[in-house]
């Protein structure tokens, strides 16, 4: 396979856990995710170090808040190198994203509905349609912004790439190989499931930054989308 389509979360709070994970695998994997979590424990020192090391960076900010604050939040991001960034498919966000990315090399990601939610979520939040015509509805709203790309459950990847067309990038989070658990995530598939409906990328968290032998984890999923060929 010459695309490697797996990125790593870094789902850590200290550094030093996650450097030793990304030292432990070594060259077996290229991509990395940093959230949240690791970003308020790190900062954007960390994005850089990685860069810094030859890996790239899916920094999952997941911005969401008034537009100048977002373009200058997406333009200081946009200088630490990293490969994708996300923010939320809301007009004014992606925007503002746009603008504050400049000619930065940077994709801006957009996330539809996040991969913990199912329609009775959806539900809660007021909107009227279906889960799935919300993200319709969203992917829409990215490429009509200019966005690169967008976020989506692998069980909506195919429909999202319908949507989004052949050059749209996908990420997929919620991915989880059969017998994994899938811990909060409710709208999940396999690896090979989520490549063969669309995704570019697939998302990989505790299968493997939790696996007591974490190379052989991520060997096991290689081998898994060896099936995707």
């Amino acid at each position: 396979m010459t695309h490697d389509p797996v990125i790593i979360a870094l789902d850590f709070n200290s550094a030093a856990e996650a450097d030793a994970l990304v030292s432990g695998l070594g060259e077996a994997a290229s991509f990395y995710k940093v959230g949240m979590e690791l970003f308020a424990a790190a900062g954007m020192d960390y994005v850089r170090r990685l860069v810094e090391r030859g890996k790239k960076v899916f920094l999952d900010m997941k911005y969401y808040d008034i537009g100048e604050t977002v373009r200058r939040a997406v333009a200081v991001a946009a200088q630490s190198g990293a490969t994708f960034l996300t923010v939320h498919a809301v007009g004014q966000v992606m925007r503002a994203a746009v603008e504050g990315r400049g000619d930065s090399p940077m994709k801006l990601l957009a996330v539809t509905v996040l991969t913990s939610f199912d329609q009775t979520d959806v539900d809660g939040m007021g909107h009227p349609q279906r889960l799935s015509d919300l993200v319709a509805m969203r992917v829409r709203q990215t490429m009509e912004a200019g966005l690169d790309g967008v976020i989506a459950s692998p069980l909506e990847a195919a429909n999202v790439r319908a949507v989004a067309g052949p050059k749209a990038i996908l990420v997929t989070p919620g991915v989880r190989s059969a017998g994994a658990s899938r811990g909060d995530q409710k709208r999940v598939a396999t690896p090979l499931e989520a490549v063969l409906a669309g995704a570019d990328y697939i998302v990989v968290g505790r299968q493997v930054t939790r696996a007591e032998k974490p190379g052989a984890a991520l060997e096991s999923i290689h081998e898994e989308l060896s099936g995707a060929r």
